[in-house]
């Protein structure tokens, strides 16, 4: 074998002509198992709150997309046209969505890596 051959990332040098060290490629994936977890967590503990028709209504969704409350200012409710409370709930609804998004792909550990992690199929014990 030559000295100048590039060494394997990690450097072999634990294993035996240099190929994959599968004690630290499994602990690499417990790493990042663990991160999901703690990022998961995070965002059940958080709430995201949209807004419509300058604030009459009111929407606050957790982290994991669960509606949390609903508060609908009396101002917002016309007897006579239900459909403009209804597109207010909605507009809230969606503002508080996007919002979620945003903390969603934010604490994702795989975000940087351009890795969607539903993508694994739960290869690193996560699973929907």
């Amino acid at each position: 074998m030559s000295d100048d051959l590039p060494t394997p990332a990690g450097g072999g040098q634990d294993v035996p002509g240099g190929g994959f060290d599968l004690g630290s490629m499994m602990q690499m994936a417990a790493d990042m198992q663990s991160r999901m977890v703690e990022a998961q967590e995070q965002l059940a503990s958080s709430e995201a709150t949209g807004t419509a028709g300058g604030g009459l209504v009111e929407v606050v969704l957790n982290g994991h997309l669960h509606l949390v409350r609903v508060r609908i200012d009396p101002g917002a409710v016309d007897p006579d046209d239900p459909t403009i409370l209804e597109d207010l709930i909605k507009a809230a609804w969606q503002d508080a969505h996007d919002q979620v998004a945003e903390l969603q792909a934010a604490s994702n550990p795989l975000g940087g890596l351009g890795v969607d992690p539903d993508a694994l199929g739960g290869l690193l014990g996560g699973g929907g």
